[in-house]
Protein backbone atom coordinates (compact mmCIF):
# COMPACT_ATOMS: atom_id res chain seq x y z
CA UNK A 1 0.00 0.00 0.00
CA UNK A 2 0.94 3.64 -0.40
CA UNK A 3 0.53 5.09 3.11
CA UNK A 4 0.59 8.77 4.03
CA UNK A 5 1.45 9.59 7.65
CA UNK A 6 -0.15 12.91 8.63
CA UNK A 7 1.22 14.22 11.92
CA UNK A 8 2.18 17.63 13.25
CA UNK A 9 5.14 15.97 14.99
CA UNK A 10 7.90 13.93 13.36
CA UNK A 11 11.64 13.26 13.62
CA UNK A 12 13.89 14.81 14.74
CA UNK A 13 11.21 15.59 17.32
CA UNK A 14 10.79 12.82 19.92
CA UNK A 15 7.82 10.88 18.57
CA UNK A 16 7.54 7.11 18.90
CA UNK A 17 4.89 6.87 16.17
CA UNK A 18 6.95 8.93 13.78
CA UNK A 19 10.06 7.65 12.04
CA UNK A 20 10.13 4.22 13.81
CA UNK A 21 6.55 3.59 12.65
CA UNK A 22 7.33 4.76 9.11
CA UNK A 23 10.47 2.61 8.93
CA UNK A 24 8.65 -0.51 10.06
CA UNK A 25 5.87 0.01 7.52
CA UNK A 26 8.49 0.56 4.80
CA UNK A 27 10.37 -2.57 5.89
CA UNK A 28 7.16 -4.51 5.36
CA UNK A 29 7.00 -3.38 1.75
CA UNK A 30 4.72 -0.36 1.92
CA UNK A 31 5.48 2.96 0.23
CA UNK A 32 5.41 5.55 3.01
CA UNK A 33 5.26 9.33 2.75
CA UNK A 34 4.95 11.90 5.55
CA UNK A 35 3.21 15.27 5.81
CA UNK A 36 4.35 17.19 8.89
CA UNK A 37 5.55 20.54 10.22
CA UNK A 38 8.95 22.03 10.96
CA UNK A 39 10.40 20.46 14.09
CA UNK A 40 10.02 22.64 17.20
CA UNK A 41 8.71 20.35 19.95
CA UNK A 42 9.16 20.39 22.93
CA UNK A 43 11.09 23.65 23.20
CA UNK A 44 8.99 25.72 20.81
CA UNK A 45 12.09 26.72 18.80
CA UNK A 46 12.77 25.48 15.27
CA UNK A 47 15.53 22.87 15.36
CA UNK A 48 19.02 23.73 14.06
CA UNK A 49 19.34 23.00 10.35
CA UNK A 50 15.73 23.96 9.64
CA UNK A 51 14.06 27.27 8.90
CA UNK A 52 10.42 28.06 8.21
CA UNK A 53 9.79 28.03 4.46
CA UNK A 54 6.62 27.56 2.36
CA UNK A 55 7.51 23.88 2.15
CA UNK A 56 10.45 21.53 2.36
CA UNK A 57 10.97 17.98 1.13
CA UNK A 58 13.63 15.70 2.61
CA UNK A 59 14.34 11.97 2.76
CA UNK A 60 14.89 10.29 6.11
CA UNK A 61 15.90 6.61 6.09
CA UNK A 62 14.31 6.26 2.66
CA UNK A 63 11.05 7.96 3.77
CA UNK A 64 9.93 11.10 1.90
CA UNK A 65 9.07 13.80 4.46
CA UNK A 66 7.12 16.88 3.37
CA UNK A 67 7.17 19.83 5.77
CA UNK A 68 4.78 22.78 5.74
CA UNK A 69 5.01 26.00 7.78
CA UNK A 70 3.65 26.55 11.27
CA UNK A 71 3.95 29.00 14.13
CA UNK A 72 6.51 27.44 16.49
CA UNK A 73 5.43 27.53 20.14
CA UNK A 74 4.97 25.08 23.00
CA UNK A 75 4.87 27.36 26.02
CA UNK A 76 2.01 27.67 28.50
CA UNK A 77 0.23 30.44 26.56
CA UNK A 78 -3.10 29.12 25.27
CA UNK A 79 -3.15 31.73 22.49
CA UNK A 80 0.30 30.77 21.17
CA UNK A 81 -0.44 27.05 21.51
CA UNK A 82 -3.64 27.51 19.47
CA UNK A 83 -1.64 29.46 16.88
CA UNK A 84 0.82 26.58 16.67
CA UNK A 85 -1.92 24.00 16.10
CA UNK A 86 -4.05 26.11 13.76
CA UNK A 87 -1.16 27.27 11.57
CA UNK A 88 -0.07 23.71 10.84
CA UNK A 89 -3.65 22.61 10.15
CA UNK A 90 -4.13 25.41 7.64
CA UNK A 91 -0.76 24.83 5.92
CA UNK A 92 -1.33 21.09 5.68
CA UNK A 93 -4.85 21.63 4.33
CA UNK A 94 -3.82 24.15 1.66
CA UNK A 95 -0.43 22.76 0.61
CA UNK A 96 -0.62 19.11 1.59
CA UNK A 97 -2.87 17.83 -1.21
CA UNK A 98 -0.46 19.26 -3.80
CA UNK A 99 2.75 18.06 -2.16
CA UNK A 100 1.98 14.38 -1.57
CA UNK A 101 1.24 11.50 -3.89
CA UNK A 102 -2.27 10.08 -3.83
CA UNK A 103 -2.18 7.53 -1.00
CA UNK A 104 -4.15 4.32 -0.61
CA UNK A 105 -4.75 5.26 3.02
CA UNK A 106 -4.00 8.21 5.29
CA UNK A 107 -2.86 7.57 8.86
CA UNK A 108 -3.54 10.57 11.11
CA UNK A 109 -1.93 11.12 14.52
CA UNK A 110 -4.15 13.01 16.96
CA UNK A 111 -3.48 15.30 18.93
CA UNK A 112 -3.97 18.08 18.27
CA UNK A 113 -7.64 18.02 17.25
CA UNK A 114 -6.95 20.57 14.52
CA UNK A 115 -5.23 17.75 12.58
CA UNK A 116 -8.75 16.68 11.62
CA UNK A 117 -9.03 19.56 9.11
CA UNK A 118 -6.29 18.42 6.68
CA UNK A 119 -7.44 14.83 7.21
CA UNK A 120 -10.95 15.64 6.03
CA UNK A 121 -9.67 17.76 3.12
CA UNK A 122 -7.27 15.06 1.94
CA UNK A 123 -10.06 12.51 2.05
CA UNK A 124 -12.38 14.79 0.05
CA UNK A 125 -9.81 15.83 -2.58
CA UNK A 126 -7.94 12.53 -2.98
CA UNK A 127 -10.75 10.08 -2.24
CA UNK A 128 -8.57 8.07 0.15
CA UNK A 129 -9.68 6.47 3.42
CA UNK A 130 -8.52 7.99 6.70
CA UNK A 131 -7.48 6.04 9.80
CA UNK A 132 -7.53 8.40 12.77
CA UNK A 133 -5.31 7.45 15.74
CA UNK A 134 -6.58 9.08 18.96
CA UNK A 135 -3.80 9.40 21.53
CA UNK A 136 -5.46 12.11 23.63
CA UNK A 137 -9.19 12.33 24.14
CA UNK A 138 -10.12 15.92 23.30
CA UNK A 139 -11.69 18.08 24.63
CA UNK A 140 -11.30 16.11 27.87
CA UNK A 141 -7.50 16.40 27.95
CA UNK A 142 -7.65 20.15 27.32
CA UNK A 143 -10.09 20.57 30.20
CA UNK A 144 -8.00 18.41 32.54
CA UNK A 145 -4.85 20.42 31.76
CA UNK A 146 -6.80 23.69 32.29
CA UNK A 147 -5.43 25.01 29.01
CA UNK A 148 -8.99 25.97 28.11
CA UNK A 149 -11.54 27.16 30.68
CA UNK A 150 -14.05 28.92 28.41
CA UNK A 151 -17.17 26.72 28.29
CA UNK A 152 -18.23 28.03 24.88
CA UNK A 153 -14.86 27.20 23.32
CA UNK A 154 -14.95 23.82 25.02
CA UNK A 155 -18.34 23.13 23.43
CA UNK A 156 -17.05 24.18 19.99
CA UNK A 157 -14.06 21.86 20.34
CA UNK A 158 -16.30 18.99 21.39
CA UNK A 159 -18.55 19.47 18.35
CA UNK A 160 -15.50 19.67 16.08
CA UNK A 161 -14.13 16.37 17.40
CA UNK A 162 -17.47 14.66 16.90
CA UNK A 163 -17.59 15.97 13.32
CA UNK A 164 -14.11 14.64 12.58
CA UNK A 165 -14.96 11.23 14.05
CA UNK A 166 -18.01 11.05 11.79
CA UNK A 167 -16.02 11.91 8.65
CA UNK A 168 -13.05 9.57 8.99
CA UNK A 169 -13.23 5.90 8.03
CA UNK A 170 -11.68 4.18 11.03
CA UNK A 171 -10.68 5.22 14.55
CA UNK A 172 -7.83 3.65 16.51
CA UNK A 173 -7.63 4.21 20.27
CA UNK A 174 -5.04 3.26 22.88
CA UNK A 175 -7.30 1.65 25.49
CA UNK A 176 -10.64 -0.12 25.94
CA UNK A 177 -11.81 2.86 28.02
CA UNK A 178 -11.28 5.27 25.11
CA UNK A 179 -13.34 2.98 22.91
CA UNK A 180 -16.12 2.74 25.49
CA UNK A 181 -16.22 6.52 25.87
CA UNK A 182 -16.47 7.14 22.13
CA UNK A 183 -19.22 4.55 21.76
CA UNK A 184 -21.11 6.34 24.54
CA UNK A 185 -20.71 9.53 22.51
CA UNK A 186 -22.37 7.99 19.50
CA UNK A 187 -19.46 6.63 17.45
CA UNK A 188 -20.24 3.27 15.86
CA UNK A 189 -18.49 0.50 17.79
CA UNK A 190 -17.51 -1.37 14.62
CA UNK A 191 -15.60 1.73 13.47
CA UNK A 192 -13.20 1.68 16.44
CA UNK A 193 -10.18 -0.56 17.02
CA UNK A 194 -8.03 -0.75 20.15
CA UNK A 195 -4.30 -0.95 19.44
CA UNK A 196 -2.11 -0.51 22.48
CA UNK A 197 0.91 1.76 22.14
CA UNK A 198 4.44 0.42 21.99
CA UNK A 199 7.61 1.85 23.55
CA UNK A 200 10.24 3.83 21.65
CA UNK A 201 12.20 0.66 20.93
CA UNK A 202 14.74 2.37 18.68
CA UNK A 203 16.09 4.48 21.56
CA UNK A 204 15.16 2.45 24.63
CA UNK A 205 18.21 0.42 25.60
CA UNK A 206 18.08 -2.72 27.75
CA UNK A 207 20.87 -2.60 30.32
CA UNK A 208 22.22 -4.75 33.10
CA UNK A 209 22.78 -3.43 36.59
CA UNK A 210 25.74 -1.03 36.72
CA UNK A 211 26.98 -0.82 40.32
CA UNK A 212 29.32 2.08 39.55
CA UNK A 213 26.37 4.05 38.13
CA UNK A 214 24.31 3.16 41.22
CA UNK A 215 27.01 4.64 43.47
CA UNK A 216 27.35 7.78 41.34
CA UNK A 217 23.59 8.41 41.40
CA UNK A 218 23.20 7.67 45.10
CA UNK A 219 21.12 4.53 44.53
CA UNK A 220 23.49 1.94 46.01
CA UNK A 221 22.34 0.28 49.22
CA UNK A 222 18.68 1.26 48.86
CA UNK A 223 15.43 -0.31 47.75
CA UNK A 224 14.73 2.16 44.94
CA UNK A 225 11.22 3.07 43.83
CA UNK A 226 11.81 5.05 40.64
CA UNK A 227 9.47 7.51 38.95
CA UNK A 228 10.83 8.53 35.54
CA UNK A 229 9.30 11.17 33.30
CA UNK A 230 7.48 14.48 33.41
CA UNK A 231 6.76 16.00 36.80
CA UNK A 232 3.67 18.13 36.28
CA UNK A 233 0.40 18.79 37.99
CA UNK A 234 -1.37 15.79 36.47
CA UNK A 235 1.19 13.43 38.01
CA UNK A 236 0.02 14.54 41.51
CA UNK A 237 3.40 13.71 43.03
CA UNK A 238 2.65 15.39 46.36
CA UNK A 239 0.89 12.14 47.25
CA UNK A 240 4.12 10.25 46.50
CA UNK A 241 6.08 12.59 48.79
CA UNK A 242 3.56 11.94 51.54
CA UNK A 243 3.96 8.21 50.98
CA UNK A 244 7.72 8.69 51.26
CA UNK A 245 7.13 10.36 54.63
CA UNK A 246 5.19 7.31 55.79
CA UNK A 247 7.83 4.91 54.49
CA UNK A 248 10.65 6.85 56.16
CA UNK A 249 9.39 5.65 59.53
CA UNK A 250 8.52 2.07 58.59
CA UNK A 251 10.80 1.09 55.68
CA UNK A 252 14.10 2.92 56.29
CA UNK A 253 15.97 1.42 53.31
CA UNK A 254 13.29 2.44 50.78
CA UNK A 255 14.22 5.43 48.61
CA UNK A 256 11.90 7.28 46.21
CA UNK A 257 13.82 8.44 43.15
CA UNK A 258 12.40 11.04 40.75
CA UNK A 259 14.08 11.18 37.35
CA UNK A 260 13.18 13.85 34.81
CA UNK A 261 11.95 17.42 34.56
CA UNK A 262 8.72 19.31 34.31
CA UNK A 263 6.94 22.42 35.50
CA UNK A 264 6.40 21.01 39.01
CA UNK A 265 9.87 19.60 39.68
CA UNK A 266 11.35 22.61 41.50
CA UNK A 267 8.33 22.92 43.77
CA UNK A 268 8.45 19.20 44.56
CA UNK A 269 12.13 19.43 45.48
CA UNK A 270 11.34 22.33 47.78
CA UNK A 271 8.45 20.42 49.31
CA UNK A 272 10.65 17.38 49.98
CA UNK A 273 13.16 19.67 51.70
CA UNK A 274 10.42 21.27 53.81
CA UNK A 275 9.25 17.81 54.91
CA UNK A 276 12.89 16.86 55.62
CA UNK A 277 12.50 13.61 53.75
CA UNK A 278 15.72 11.60 53.93
CA UNK A 279 14.45 9.03 51.46
CA UNK A 280 13.83 11.09 48.32
CA UNK A 281 16.27 11.82 45.52
CA UNK A 282 15.79 13.95 42.40
CA UNK A 283 17.84 13.25 39.28
CA UNK A 284 17.96 15.26 36.04
CA UNK A 285 16.17 14.33 32.84
CA UNK A 286 17.87 11.45 31.02
CA UNK A 287 17.97 10.88 27.25
CA UNK A 288 15.97 7.85 26.13
CA UNK A 289 19.19 6.09 25.21
CA UNK A 290 20.38 6.36 28.84
CA UNK A 291 17.18 5.79 30.80
CA UNK A 292 17.41 2.00 30.50
CA UNK A 293 20.62 1.99 32.55
CA UNK A 294 18.98 4.10 35.26
CA UNK A 295 15.80 2.03 35.37
CA UNK A 296 17.84 -1.17 35.66
CA UNK A 297 18.78 0.08 39.14
CA UNK A 298 15.10 0.29 40.16
CA UNK A 299 13.65 -2.35 42.45
CA UNK A 300 10.24 -1.07 41.39
CA UNK A 301 9.15 1.52 38.80
CA UNK A 302 6.28 3.83 39.64
CA UNK A 303 3.42 5.19 37.53
CA UNK A 304 1.29 7.81 39.26
CA UNK A 305 -1.42 10.19 38.01
CA UNK A 306 -4.05 12.22 39.79
CA UNK A 307 -7.41 10.63 40.46
CA UNK A 308 -9.34 11.90 37.44
CA UNK A 309 -11.98 10.12 35.32
CA UNK A 310 -9.92 10.80 32.19
CA UNK A 311 -6.92 8.91 33.54
CA UNK A 312 -9.03 5.84 34.32
CA UNK A 313 -9.33 5.26 30.59
CA UNK A 314 -5.79 6.05 29.51
CA UNK A 315 -2.49 4.18 29.70
CA UNK A 316 0.52 6.40 30.49
CA UNK A 317 3.23 5.92 27.87
CA UNK A 318 5.87 5.08 30.49
CA UNK A 319 3.92 1.86 31.19
CA UNK A 320 5.10 0.29 27.92
CA UNK A 321 8.70 1.38 28.54
CA UNK A 322 8.67 -0.12 32.02
CA UNK A 323 7.26 -3.40 30.70
CA UNK A 324 9.71 -3.52 27.79
CA UNK A 325 12.63 -3.12 30.20
CA UNK A 326 11.35 -5.93 32.41
CA UNK A 327 11.05 -3.99 35.67
CA UNK A 328 8.35 -4.74 38.30
CA UNK A 329 5.68 -2.02 38.07
CA UNK A 330 3.92 -0.18 40.88
CA UNK A 331 0.83 1.19 39.13
CA UNK A 332 -0.92 3.96 41.07
CA UNK A 333 -3.44 4.70 38.31
CA UNK A 334 -6.98 3.33 38.30
CA UNK A 335 -8.81 1.75 35.39
CA UNK A 336 -7.29 0.51 32.13
CA UNK A 337 -3.65 0.97 33.16
CA UNK A 338 -4.17 -1.04 36.35
CA UNK A 339 -6.02 -3.70 34.37
CA UNK A 340 -3.04 -4.04 32.03
CA UNK A 341 -0.62 -4.60 34.92
CA UNK A 342 -2.96 -7.12 36.53
CA UNK A 343 -3.35 -8.97 33.24
CA UNK A 344 0.37 -9.12 32.58
CA UNK A 345 1.33 -10.08 36.13
CA UNK A 346 4.04 -7.44 35.96
CA UNK A 347 3.53 -5.76 39.31
CA UNK A 348 1.12 -4.45 41.92
CA UNK A 349 -1.54 -1.76 41.79
CA UNK A 350 -2.98 0.75 44.24
CA UNK A 351 -5.39 3.71 44.08
CA UNK A 352 -3.97 7.07 42.93
CA UNK A 353 -3.49 9.99 45.33
CA UNK A 354 -3.63 7.62 48.32
CA UNK A 355 -0.32 7.86 50.21
CA UNK A 356 -1.17 5.11 52.70
CA UNK A 357 -2.17 2.67 49.96
CA UNK A 358 1.00 3.49 48.01
CA UNK A 359 3.12 2.89 51.11
CA UNK A 360 1.39 -0.48 51.59
CA UNK A 361 2.11 -1.40 47.97
CA UNK A 362 5.78 -0.46 48.42
CA UNK A 363 5.89 -2.61 51.54
CA UNK A 364 4.36 -5.51 49.59
CA UNK A 365 7.11 -5.29 46.99
CA UNK A 366 9.86 -4.71 49.55
CA UNK A 367 8.97 -7.82 51.54
CA UNK A 368 8.99 -10.05 48.45
CA UNK A 369 12.03 -12.07 47.56
CA UNK A 370 14.18 -10.49 44.88
CA UNK A 371 13.51 -13.52 42.70
CA UNK A 372 9.76 -12.89 42.93
CA UNK A 373 10.18 -9.29 41.81
CA UNK A 374 12.42 -10.37 38.94
CA UNK A 375 9.76 -12.90 37.91
CA UNK A 376 7.23 -10.05 37.79
CA UNK A 377 9.54 -8.07 35.53
CA UNK A 378 10.07 -11.07 33.27
CA UNK A 379 6.32 -11.56 32.95
CA UNK A 380 5.96 -7.91 31.98
CA UNK A 381 8.69 -8.19 29.34
CA UNK A 382 7.12 -11.32 27.86
CA UNK A 383 3.71 -9.63 27.82
CA UNK A 384 5.16 -6.58 26.06
CA UNK A 385 6.89 -8.68 23.40
CA UNK A 386 3.75 -10.73 22.80
CA UNK A 387 1.04 -8.04 22.93
CA UNK A 388 2.42 -4.49 22.83
CA UNK A 389 5.62 -4.39 20.78
CA UNK A 390 6.21 -2.34 17.64
CA UNK A 391 6.03 -5.50 15.52
CA UNK A 392 2.66 -6.52 16.96
CA UNK A 393 1.22 -3.00 16.77
CA UNK A 394 2.22 -2.47 13.15
CA UNK A 395 0.71 -5.83 12.18
CA UNK A 396 -2.60 -4.66 13.67
CA UNK A 397 -2.37 -1.30 11.92
CA UNK A 398 -1.77 -3.04 8.59
CA UNK A 399 -5.05 -4.91 9.02
CA UNK A 400 -6.89 -1.71 9.90
CA UNK A 401 -5.41 0.05 6.85
CA UNK A 402 -6.45 -2.82 4.59
CA UNK A 403 -9.96 -2.89 6.05
CA UNK A 404 -10.35 0.88 5.51
CA UNK A 405 -9.03 0.63 1.97
CA UNK A 406 -11.30 -2.28 1.13
CA UNK A 407 -14.38 -0.55 2.55
CA UNK A 408 -13.79 2.60 0.49
CA UNK A 409 -13.15 0.48 -2.60
CA UNK A 410 -16.59 -1.07 -2.09
CA UNK A 411 -15.34 -4.51 -1.13
CA UNK A 412 -15.72 -6.52 2.05
CA UNK A 413 -12.62 -6.86 4.17
CA UNK A 414 -12.28 -10.52 5.05
CA UNK A 415 -9.38 -10.03 7.43
CA UNK A 416 -11.04 -8.15 10.27
CA UNK A 417 -8.36 -6.73 12.61
CA UNK A 418 -8.00 -8.02 16.12
CA UNK A 419 -9.00 -4.85 17.95
CA UNK A 420 -8.25 -5.79 21.52
CA UNK A 421 -6.34 -8.29 23.52
CA UNK A 422 -8.19 -10.22 26.17
CA UNK A 423 -8.72 -8.11 29.25
CA UNK A 424 -9.63 -8.53 32.84
CA UNK A 425 -11.00 -5.02 32.95
CA UNK A 426 -13.58 -4.20 35.58
CA UNK A 427 -16.29 -2.00 34.03
CA UNK A 428 -16.74 -0.10 37.28
CA UNK A 429 -13.14 1.12 36.96
CA UNK A 430 -13.94 2.98 33.74
CA UNK A 431 -16.29 5.86 33.38
CA UNK A 432 -17.14 7.95 30.35
CA UNK A 433 -15.16 11.15 30.47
Amino acid sequence: MRILLLSQFFAPEPHFKGLPFARELSRRGHEVEVLTGYPNYPGGKVYPGYRIRPWQREVMDGITVNRVPLYPSHDRSAVRRIANYASFALSASVLGPFLVKRPDVVYVYHPPATIGLPAIILRALRGCPVVYDIQDLWPDTVASSRMMTNRRLFSVLDRWCRLVYSRVDRLVVLSPGFRETLVNRGVAAEKIDVIYNWADETRLRQAGRDNDLARRLGLAGHFNVVFAGTMGTVQALDAVLESARICAATLPDVQFVFVGGGVDKTRLEQRAAELRLPNTRFLPRQPMEAIGAVLSLADAVLVHLKDDPLFRITIPSKTQAYLALGRPVLMAVAGDAADLIAQSGAGVTCPPENPAALADAVKQLRTMKASEREAMGAKGKAFYDRELSLRVGVEKFEKVFQAARSAVAGTTATDRPQSTISTTAKPENRRAA
